[in-house]
């Protein structure tokens, strides 16, 4: 019998388990399917907050959560889409950003049932911020004109404090001779913000601006 034929050589086995490297590539992308809605991110970034639902849900070393998944092998989670953008785009980047026309207590629910602690922190001091500004109202203004001569312009705007603001500046002409030179006069119009009352009752500024 003459020589066996020549065959291809095989490639080395790797290690046991090991993934090729376009299903390793394959293995980072997780695909989500909330309400109906499909969301693609990295496991790394799904994991970035470690007691959270969502790593909890696809963790690389094995899910601690039963899921189902459809047709196209994306984890089926019925909760809202809308408000998981916000959550999404948190933990990717670690910012709280969300659209106007989005509810900031329904981004507050869903951060709340993903368990993701910062950024329920977050939502709620943006939710106190808002309301501290609500009820604070309207700024109001108190304005106030002073009258005074050329030479002491200069010395009553340098001068003004205690929040006064230099508004305008109205020339009136020349009332009455100093010396040998006419003396022009002006009303200056100031203002503050009006933010000191209590219980309805504006209180008045100080004098600290009169010269």
């Amino acid at each position: 019998p003459g020589p066996p034929s020549p065959r291809a050589a095989a490639p080395p086995a790797g290690p046991a388990g090991a993934l090729s490297p376009p299903a390793a590539a394959a293995s980072k992308w997780v695909r989500l399917n909330v309400g109906g809605t499909y969301f693609v991110s990295t496991r790394q970034t799904l994991c970035r907050e470690p007691k959270s639902f969502l790593c909890r849900l696809c963790c690389q070393d094995g899910p601690e959560l039963g899921s189902d998944k459809d047709e196209t092998g994306a984890y089926l989670i019925d909760r809202d889409p809308t408000y998981f953008g916000p959550i999404l785009n948190y933990l990717r980047h670690g910012k709280l950003i969300i659209n106007k026309e989005l509810a900031e207590e329904g981004v507050l629910e869903e951060a709340e049932f993903y368990n993701i602690a910062s950024l329920v922190r977050l939502v709620k001091e943006r939710i106190r911020d808002n309301e501290n500004r609500t009820s604070q109202g309207p700024v109001k203004h108190v304005y106030r004109v002073l009258q005074c001569q050329e030479e002491e312009l200069t010395q009553m705007v340098s001068t003004m404090s205690d929040g006064w603001k230099f508004e305008q500046l109205i020339s009136i002409g020349s009332s009455y001779n100093y010396g040998n030179e006419d003396q022009a006069e002006f009303l200056c119009v100031v203002s503050r913000e009006l933010n000191n009352s209590t219980n309805g009752i504006v209180k008045e500024p100080s004098e600290k601006a009169k010269v």
